[in-house]
C-alpha cells in the first residue's frame, strides 16, 4: 500500500463515528521518509479546519520545540495522530475509536520507517508504550519496542496550561536530539582513508 492509497481509505472510513462529524481528515503532516514520528492524540478544531495536524497554538508551541532542537516538520520529522477525525469538544479519543484508526497509524510506520517515534501525550503514550504509562514519572524514558526507539513527552496543549513543565519538556527534547544524532551518525560518518603499508593512500596531488 502506498501513501495516495492509504490516503484515500482514511477519507473513506466508517470504522467509528468520528468520520461523521469531521470536516476535514487530518491524515499527517511532514516528510515521509522522516527519521522521527511525533504522535498526537487526535485533531483539535484548527487541525479540523485546516486538515493538518498541530496548526493551533498548540501546534506553534510543537514548532518552537521542534527548531530547538534543529527538527522542522517540514524537513525532518512526520507528525500524526492516533485518530485522524476530530472528537466531538475537542475529548480524548474513546478507546474504540483509537482501536479502529489505530491500524492507519501503525500502516504510516510502516511506511516511513522511522528510527524513533515520540508520544506527544498520555493517550499517545497509553497508546503505543503502555496502557499504564504515566506521564510525569516516566517522561523523557527510552523504551525500545519492535525496532523502534520510543519515548514519551508532554503535549504541547499540557505545556501551556502548565509552564512549570516546560524545563522538564526541554530536556526531553535534548534527549530526542541525542538519541536521533546516536542514531544517524553512521550515515555522516565520512568514508575511510585507504591506506597502504601502514600509510594513508595519497589521493589527491
Amino acid at each position: 500500500m502506498d501513501w495516495e492509497c492509504l490516503r484515500a481509505i482514511c477519507e473513506d472510513c466508517h470504522r467509528c463515528p468520528l468520520g461523521q462529524g469531521r470536516t476535514n481528515l487530518v491524515f499527517g503532516v511532514g516528510n515521509p521518509r522522516a527519521e522521527i514520528l511525533f504522535v498526537g492524540e487526535g485533531p483539535g478544531e484548527q487541525e479540523d479546519l485546516r486538515g493538518e495536524p498541530f496548526v493551533g497554538k498548540a501546534g506553534i508551541l510543537l514548532d518552537k520545540m521542534l527548531a530547538c532542537i534543529g527538527l522542522s516538520r517540514k524537513e525532518n520529522v512526520y507528525i500524526a495522530n492516533i485518530v485522524k477525525c476530530r472528537p466531538p469538544h475537542n475529548r480524548d479519543p474513546l478507546p474504540e475509536e483509537r482501536t479502529a484508526c489505530l491500524p492507519y497509524l501503525r500502516e504510516q510506520t510502516r511506511l516511513i520507517r522511522p528510527k524513533i517515534i515520540i508520544c506527544l501525550g498520555k493517550v499517545a503514550a497509553t497508546t503505543l508504550i503502555d496502557p499504564n504509562f504515566s506521564i510525569m514519572r516516566s517522561h523523557g524514558v527510552w523504551y525500545e519496542r519492535k525496532g523502534f526507539w520510543m519515548m514519551a513527552t508532554f503535549h504541547p496543549a499540557a505545556l501551556l496550561r502548565n509552564e512549570n513543565l516546560k524545563r522538564d519538556a526541554y530536556q526531553d527534547l535534548l534527549r530526542i536530539r541525542e538519541k536521533y544524532e546516536e542514531l544517524t551518525a553512521e550515515t555522516k560518518k565520512e568514508p575511510p582513508v585507504a591506506e597502504t603499508d601502514g600509510k594513508k593512500e595519497e589521493t589527491e596531488k
